[in-house]
């Protein structure tokens, strides 16, 4: 099992990553987080923008799927997709989160 976590620029994408994850049984649940503030280098300078969190439930064998399909769905050019493996957790939430996938 793993979270990933993927940076949005509007809740808008979010739920339409979200929503297509979902119905497309990549993930179990998602969670989007609205009025965070990224800072970072891009192009030689440092800069800020306001964007969402959003967090993807599932397994890390759909990892490689999940990625390319948050890749072709999002629109920024180099979209922040990170994977955190679930060391543990409520046995009942895991074979509820196993349980959700296609």
């Amino acid at each position: 099992m793993c979270l990933y976590y993927v940076t949005c620029p509007d809740t808008e994408t979010a739920k339409k990553i979200s929503m297509t994850m979902l119905e497309e049984g990549l993930i179990a649940c998602a969670n989007i987080l609205p009025g965070m503030e990224s800072l970072y280098w891009w192009e030689g300078k440092i800069d800020s923008a306001k964007e969402v969190v959003l967090i993807l439930k599932s397994t890390t064998a759909l990892s490689a799927r999940i990625t390319a399909r948050v890749e072709s769905l999002h629109p920024y050019n180099t979209p922040c997709i990170l994977t955190l493996p679930i060391e543990k957790g409520s046995e009942a939430y895991i074979r509820w989160l196993k349980g959700s996938l296609f």
